[in-house]
């Protein structure tokens, strides 16, 4: 895909998932990827897949400007960008172009790794595919593993509050409330009336965040879009929050290691969400031998479960939901969701689901 068609490409997505103004900068952007300047010259040379399957360079030079924004780094391009007026295509191309020149050095930091919005309202997918497999299995505590999972504010999901037309799932008093439009029927309650719960939650990534260094925060905070403060909002409040561990490794050698002990009495959650795809393969291989050996030893008092929601070709439709179970090796789709987290298609096999099915809008 050429640098252009990309740029354009995710103009489209960011349209389509309610940023107006990310789109606007994305296509200003594009007319401007000429030769010459060391962040286009550095993009145009960039080898292996450049598009939001990929490396995704337009989201991660869209996270360094709103990072010269946030900081006030770039004075003329943050007067560009809300809350202020959206300005002219022409205005706005002005100023990227002042950033692009005058802060180099800054956006060269946010093309070296892949974005790491560590969305929270995926969170919304995790409780209710966790609430299926409490219900499943009969036991509500998790051994939780999370793959790329950047600051790890998606391993506090438990003490989110997941709130639904029929009901709440997750503590009536949390401070993160995610509020998706439902599509299907309510997720299971805890097994017994117990609350589901994580016991050990614990992430990897090759570049972990702290959410609490101020600069890991920027940079969390740069990938959301400017337009959606609801949405910095809702991550800075899991910023305040967040006491989980995510290591610095290969996510292939963690897994083995993480996976190494059966932890009976407890479901073992391996999870990703939006971020296979920046995995290279050897380490995809690697992570898919660790589970299926897990998963050979695995019972039904010490099950393990692999939960996913990673973009396919359905452009424009949200990322399935994906679901491996062991004993058994069982593969289930479980629906499809928003890569925001703003609906959820909930499809999931309903012997585990108490009420009927709504109909689609």
């Amino acid at each position: 895909m050429k640098l252009e068609d990309a740029f354009i490409d995710q103009a489209r997505s960011n349209r389509g998932l309610g940023s107006p103004f990310t789109a606007k900068v994305l296509t200003v952007m594009a007319r401007k990827l000429t030769p010459g300047t060391p962040v286009v010259d550095r993009m145009l040379a960039w080898r292996g897949d450049i598009s939001n399957r990929g490396a995704s360079l337009p989201l991660r030079l869209l996270g360094g400007l709103h990072a010269l924004v946030l900081t006030g780094e770039c004075p003329t391009l943050a007067a560009c960008y809300p809350p202020n007026a959206c300005p002219s295509e022409e205005v706005l191309g002005r100023a990227l172009d002042t950033a692009m020149e005058r802060h180099a050095d800054t956006l060269m930091r946010w093309l070296d790794t892949a974005p790491q919005t560590n969305e929270v309202r995926r969170s919304a997918v995790l409780i209710a595919g966790a609430h299926w497999l409490a219900a499943k299995f009969g036991l509500a505590d998790f051994v939780v593993s999370e793959l790329g999972a950047a600051a790890g504010l998606n391993l506090m999901w438990d003490r989110f509050r997941l709130d639904l037309a029929w009901g709440v799932l997750g503590p009536r008093g949390a401070t993160v409330r995610l509020d998706p439009e439902w599509i299907g029927p309510a997720p299971p309650e805890g097994p017994n009336g117990k609350p589901v719960r994580i016991v050990d939650a614990r992430g990897v990534d090759v570049a972990p965040l702290d959410p609490h260094d101020p600069a890991d925060a920027l940079r969390l905070t740069s990938y959301i879009w400017p337009d959606q403060p609801w949405r910095i909002e809702r991550a800075r409040a899991a910023i305040d929050m967040c006491d989980v561990t995510v290591d610095k490794a290969d996510a292939g050698e963690w897994l083995e290691r993480r996976l190494a002990t059966p932890r009976p009495g407890a479901i073992h959650l391996v999870t990703h969400t939006v971020a296979w795809q920046y995995f290279p393969e050897e380490t995809r291989a690697r992570c898919l031998r660790a589970m299926e050996r897990a998963g050979a030893r695995a019972t039904a008092e010490a099950p393990l479960a692999r939960l996913s929601m990673e973009g396919d070709e359905r452009k424009g439709e949200g990322a399935p939901i994906e679901l491996t179970i062991w004993p058994g090796n069982h593969h289930l789709n479980l629906g499809r969701a928003d890569f925001h987290g703003r609906w959820v298609d909930w499809d999931a096999p309903s012997e585990h689901s108490p009420r009927k099915k709504k109909e689609k809008p």
